[in-house]
């Protein structure tokens, strides 16, 4: 019998953000993504803030604990327009990456180039960012990933058996109640319509406690100790593998360094480990380790966003679902120029914070949305993206291209 497995598993992300574009700008102006220093929306100053609230911090615990826990293992998905941005203006960053990934305990996970929905809305354009994204991981990190994460931790049982007949071991998606029932996702699981791929699923409350609640002084269990999370993990009954998964911004920007989280993150294996049937695994050590113990069957589109977690923070209005259809509309035609400057533009719109940044939600889910948009509201970011898709257009006009 296998040890009890921690499996952490971060995702690492920054968009290009759409710069303030406006109609005056469509036709005579083709920068979208490079806005003054000052502004909201210039990726430069943003992901410099990132850098110094989280990765390069968090990097640094993460390296120690790696040298300190011959256990200890993490699992991350990094995107392609991210590792752009380190090799631009955070060198000393994407460096800080590489430490991790040289000590052969930290395993990059597979997805999309650009962060984007293709998959719904073309499969070519879907497969060609995953095997740029793939191409790119093996370059800078030496790696071939072996497990898939689509988008947003996106997921349907179509998904699976393309990434079965991929050739990938493992998928991830989110551990949602409605499809599970009864079935816990401290297991690995088997997608239906599928061979030989395995499923695993984020236990979204535990992962939760850390990523969201964690700074929350009225939350009732504020505050939370590594000690105390490991009494919850001891508690948990029956399991083989927890499967923490969240943003790696989680650690020092979501959740500030002064409300203890790195303190919290350092200290987690030190309890963790105190018990020698405890350990921690890659996405790829769980699923070779353990057999699946059922089939989950997942015919409806889940991912790990808001309280429906499905597509709606990206697709629950008609702007939208319009900017989307807009855009891939244009897919061919853009291809077709075989316009390297144009067609990387158009794959940097289809980016999903872009229509993230289009939600019109309330409550909770809302007061997120807004907390990671770079606009005053949801109708400027739907009108900086179009602008630039007429640009597009204009500039496909400009090559004798109909549209």
């Amino acid at each position: 019998m296998s040890k009890k497995a921690i499996v952490l598993y971060l995702h690492v992300h920054q968009p290009y953000r759409i710069r303030h574009y406006s109609i005056f700008d469509s036709g005579h102006n083709h920068n979208y993504f490079d806005a003054d220093y000052e502004s909201d929306t210039n990726n430069q100053k943003v992901l410099r803030k990132v850098v110094e609230k989280s990765y390069l911090p968090a990097n640094k615990i993460f390296l120690e604990l790696l040298n300190k826990y011959p256990e200890f293992r993490l699992s991350l998905s990094i995107t392609g327009i991210v590792i752009e941005q380190f090799e631009q203006w955070a060198p000393d960053v994407l460096a800080s990456f590489k430490a991790l990934t040289d000590t052969g305990r930290v395993e990059i996970v597979a997805e999309t180039y650009y962060h984007s929905l293709a998959f719904f809305y073309s499969r070519n354009e879907f497969e060609q960012q995953v095997e740029m994204h793939r191409s790119k991981i093996q370059s800078v990190f030496g790696q071939t990933p072996q497990v898939f994460r689509n988008t947003e931790l996106a997921y349907n049982n179509d998904l699976a058996y393309w990434a079965d007949k991929s050739g990938y071991k493992g998928i991830l998606t989110e551990g949602w109640d409605p499809v599970l029932g009864w079935r816990s996702p401290n297991f690995v699981y088997e997608p239906s319509c599928t061979d030989n791929i395995r499923l695993l699923l984020k236990n979204y409350k535990l992962s939760d406690d850390i990523a969201f609640r964690f700074g929350n002084k009225s939350w009732s269990e504020w505050p939370l100790t590594a000690e105390k999370y490991t009494h919850w993990l001891n508690e948990a009954g029956e399991a083989t593998n927890f499967n923490l998964f969240m943003d790696y911004e989680t650690f020092g920007e979501h959740q500030w360094s002064d409300t203890g989280i790195f303190d919290f993150l350092s200290n987690l294996p030190v309890e963790w480990l105190k018990d020698e049937n405890h350990t921690f695994m890659t996405v790829s050590e769980v699923i070779d380790a353990n057999e699946p113990v059922d089939k989950v069957d997942m015919p409806q589109t889940v991912t790990w966003a808001d309280t429906e977690r499905d597509l709606t923070a990206w697709l629950g209005n008609n702007m939208q679902t319009q900017a989307i259809k807009a855009l891939y509309d244009l897919e061919t035609q853009v291809l077709e120029t075989n316009d390297a400057g144009l067609i990387n533009d158009w794959r940097k719109l289809t980016t999903s914070d872009h229509f993230y940044y289009m939600c019109t939600k309330w409550f909770n889910d809302g007061d997120v949305h807004a907390y990671f948009s770079p606009y005053e509201s949801p109708y400027e970011a739907f009108m900086n993206f179009m602008n630039t898709w007429h640009d597009v257009r204009y500039r496909l006009s400009e090559k004798g291209v109909e549209v």
